[in-house]
């Protein structure tokens, strides 16, 4: 499912060049921040490079217009609730990856309003959605 984010882009522009951006350039760059001020505050740099790499594996094609079509269609998706199917069902044949909760608990709660309801349960989890906004 990594890999495939080098197909899945992550803004379209109009325009040709080295300003073409992929859902795996993305999930690099929010993990080398997130990874960063992880390790400024003394945090679980591992726990943080797993959350922010698995982040955005349930993303669709077509950007966030893809999602949108597909929640009208289907009344409900969510790219952050695909990208646990991911990783729990689909990877390795269907065997899941074995994660821990805590890594389970940041790609879930990685995107989304900002209630309490929302959040990551570890501040590793919040640092990867502050840093995704970064990205």
């Amino acid at each position: 499912s990594f890999r495939r984010l080098k197909h899945k882009t992550q803004v379209y522009i109009k325009t040709f060049g080295d300003h073409y951006r992929t859902r795996l350039t993305h999930t690099l760059e929010v993990s080398q921040i997130a990874r960063t001020i992880g390790s400024g505050i003394g945090l679980n740099e591992s726990l943080i490079e797993a959350i922010a790499l698995g982040h955005d594996l349930g993303h669709v094609a077509f950007a966030h217009n893809g999602e949108e079509v597909l929640n009208d269609f289907l009344g409900g998706f969510r790219h952050n609730e695909q990208s646990v199917r991911v990783v729990e069902k689909l990877e390795k044949n269907g065997l899941g990856l074995n994660l821990t909760l805590e890594v389970i608990d940041g790609i879930l709660h990685h995107s989304g309003l900002e209630n309490g309801a929302n959040k990551a349960k570890t501040l590793e989890g919040r640092i990867v959605k502050v840093s995704d906004k970064i990205a």
